[in-house]
């Protein structure tokens, strides 16, 4: 791989100095052996996502018709997967994509119809919508399924769905599934309700986790297949190849956006925490630039502290934004606010709090719908905020939950 090439380029270099430093030698022999030794370091401490471990799945791969779950995101050294595969004349058969299409440019909920890629030639099937799983006939000449999605740890961003469902549909047609894992940036902290799957499961929340629960997508993987969640509590054949040189408290800065509306690493960040404005009359800042760093609403503009503004348009990844078109005022969470304190490790409650209480129209600040319910995964989230709960309160209602989550979760653990 090209780093490995710089290291290599910086231990020749080292040696030319050498040759040439006369009678200082030995102190430019001591300097040399620190610099080399301190570019090796470095290169061997960058994290590398499980695409990167060829050796460790192309030889599964050998013979097989093959089947990649992918996006825009599964890249290694800026080549998509599927291109690489194809470079090494493996027989790949048919792609199949999650929410956001295969490019993750559609919007968030918007229909994806089935297409052929225009470079490859190969068959795309859309995994959102009425489809959300592979059914047997689309699966009926693949031998082996490659997934590689890159998530961001919370419960409601839809791609561990599509990863249950894929493994449900292989685990019934006996095919094995090779799940090519990567970091995420949200897994050094857990924190949340855990969901209430015999009331609110659903495409956004299909398992008893928290929001937050802490876990890369291959280590979730291993979850469902050992706490029997798929149907019938059937098996998938999985095979993970991990990271290398991660763990869960490393700081990663995604390559690529994950999906269109989450644009950089403070968005990632606020994401568990600003998503559940997706169940009110507030806009997260969809069709701006600040996707998920900022919210605001026509009515907080005689708020004190309020003193951002923005009016969403149609961009891509948000044709019909939620307050199209309107004026709104608000709060700018991309950097430190006077309003708000902001911390890191944790659903920041604070900020959905004062939100609700900031609101001149509380009776209306969430939807009428059970859609917060389904982001948090109970019906007491709710009756929480609107009673009045402070943050203390609130978090010692899931406690024990988060608790026994963590039991369960580091059985299933692949780093630290």
């Amino acid at each position: 791989m090209r780093i490995f090439g710089i290291a290599i380029i910086v231990v020749l270099l080292s040696s030319e100095i050498l040759s040439c430093s006369g009678r200082n030698s030995t102190i430019n022999d001591n300097t040399t052996k620190e610099k080399k030794a301190e570019s090796i370091s470095k290169v061997d401490t960058l994290i590398y996502p499980g695409i990167y471990q060829t050796d460790k799945y192309f030889n599964l791969l050998t013979g097989k018709k093959i089947a990649v779950v992918s996006n825009h995101t599964g890249i290694i050294n800026s080549v998509h997967l599927v291109d690489t595969l194809l470079s090494r004349e493996f027989n790949l058969v048919k792609v199949f994509c999650p929410e956001h299409g295969f490019r993750g440019t559609v919007d968030a909920g918007a229909k994806i119809s089935d297409e052929v890629d225009e470079k490859t030639g190969l068959p795309i099937v859309s995994l959102y919508g009425k489809n959300k799983k592979p059914t047997p006939e689309q699966l009926n000449n693949v031998d082996i399924v490659v997934f590689d999605l890159q998530d961001v740890g919370a419960r409601f961003y839809t791609y561990i769905s599509t990863l249950h469902y894929v493994m449900e549909a292989c685990a019934e047609q006996d095919i094995p599934v090779i799940v090519l894992d990567r970091p995420n940036p949200n897994a050094y902290y857990i924190d949340g309700p855990v969901l209430d799957t015999s009331k609110y499961r659903s495409f956004i929340g299909m398992h008893p986790v928290p929001i937050v629960y802490g876990m890369t997508i291959g280590e979730y993987a291993k979850m469902i297949n050992g706490e029997k969640w798929l149907k019938g509590g059937i098996n998938c054949k999985l095979t993970v190849i991990p990271c290398k040189n991660y763990n869960h408290n490393k700081h990663y800065s995604l390559p690529v956006k994950p999906s269109p509306n989450l644009p950089n690493d403070r968005s990632i960040e606020l994401y568990p925490t600003l998503c559940i404005f997706e169940a009110t009359v507030l806009s997260v800042g969809r069709g701006t630039d600040k996707q998920f760093q900022i919210f605001g609403h026509p009515l907080y503009k005689d708020v004190e502290g309020a003193d951002f503004t923005f009016t969403p348009k149609p961009t891509e990844g948000a044709k019909d934004p939620v307050l199209n078109g309107k004026l709104c005022y608000g709060f700018d969470l991309s950097k430190n606010n006077s309003i708000f304190d902001i911390k890191k490790g944790q659903i920041n409650l604070d900020v959905i709090i004062k939100a609700y209480n900031l609101f001149p129209d509380n009776d209306n600040f969430f939807k009428k719908t059970n859609s917060l319910e389904l982001l948090a995964g109970n019906s007491e989230f709710r009756k929480q905020i609107t009673s009045g709960l402070s943050e203390k309160e609130i978090r010692e209602t899931w406690k024990q939950d988060i608790e026994n989550f963590k039991q369960i979760r580091k059985k299933y653990l692949i780093y630290e």
